[in-house]
């Protein structure tokens, strides 16, 4: 027992300054391959700490290992632009002035859905708020909305606000959301209708189509600009 006791502590010292020679970041603001380091130690280090029969340099030999290969892809991500995009991977701007941009959007391997979560918890409601949305290459999402804080509210110009809404998703990639017809009060038919009054005449093009409580229509191609619209809604209580 005593013996299971000392190596725990062992293992724990070294885990525990490898892990702060790699830096203080977070779980969600490691690049891939500092997270995959990060599983790899936690996983070697158990080996020996519970089993006294494996000899405790298999643990601590490894450990070191993988924090050598840190500093040096590290190292080599700080000198070479080229080798830093090959280990930590690029920017990808998945919402511009345009709207949601899809070909970057699967090439993250991601859906609308992904990116209406990833908003919403950025706290963007709205498409139409956000200039630029860019996931990062720690995987955290950046978003530029359209106004700054330098720009005049509207108290400051004394223009009637519209009341806040609340988008519901209607369409995503060119499929209608049956629980969220149900809930707008919209059917497929008129939803069809409202997108043809629009210049849509083939929802199975659209990357996403959200109505809000006050009618207004945000309506996104797979390919091409944003565009939007007003419709009477039946029950805006949502």
């Amino acid at each position: 027992m005593f013996n299971v006791l000392i190596r725990a502590v062992i293992i724990f010292l070294f885990v525990f300054a490898v892990m702060r020679l790699m830096g203080k970041r977070q779980i969600g603001e490691m690049q891939p391959f500092e997270l995959v380091i990060t599983i790899i130690i936690s996983e070697v280090a158990c080996i020996p700490m519970a089993d006294v029969v494996i000899p405790l340099s298999h643990g601590i030999i490894p450990i070191i290992v993988l924090g050598a290969l840190h500093f040096l892809l590290s190292f080599l991500a700080r000198k070479s632009i080229v080798l830093r995009r090959w280990i930590s991977g690029n920017p990808i701007i998945v919402v511009d002035p345009n709207g949601i941009n899809y070909e970057n959007l699967k090439k993250l391997n991601m859906n609308v859905h992904d990116l209406i979560e990833a908003l919403r918890t950025a706290e963007y409601f709205n498409f139409e708020e956000v200039k630029y949305a860019i996931f990062e290459t720690n995987g955290k999402l950046c978003v530029i909305p359209y106004e700054t804080d330098d720009q005049p509210t509207c108290e400051d110009l004394k223009v009637k606000r519209e009341p806040a809404a609340l988008p519901v998703a209607l369409l995503v990639d060119g499929k209608f959301l049956k629980e969220n017809l149900e809930l707008t009060g919209i059917t497929i038919a008129e939803a069809i209708k409202m997108l043809h009054k629009n210049g849509e005449n083939n929802y199975k093009k659209l990357s996403m189509v959200t109505i809000d409580n006050n009618g207004k229509l945000y309506i996104q191609p797979k390919y091409g600009k944003f565009k939007t619209g007003q419709h009477a809604v039946p029950n805006p209580t949502w």
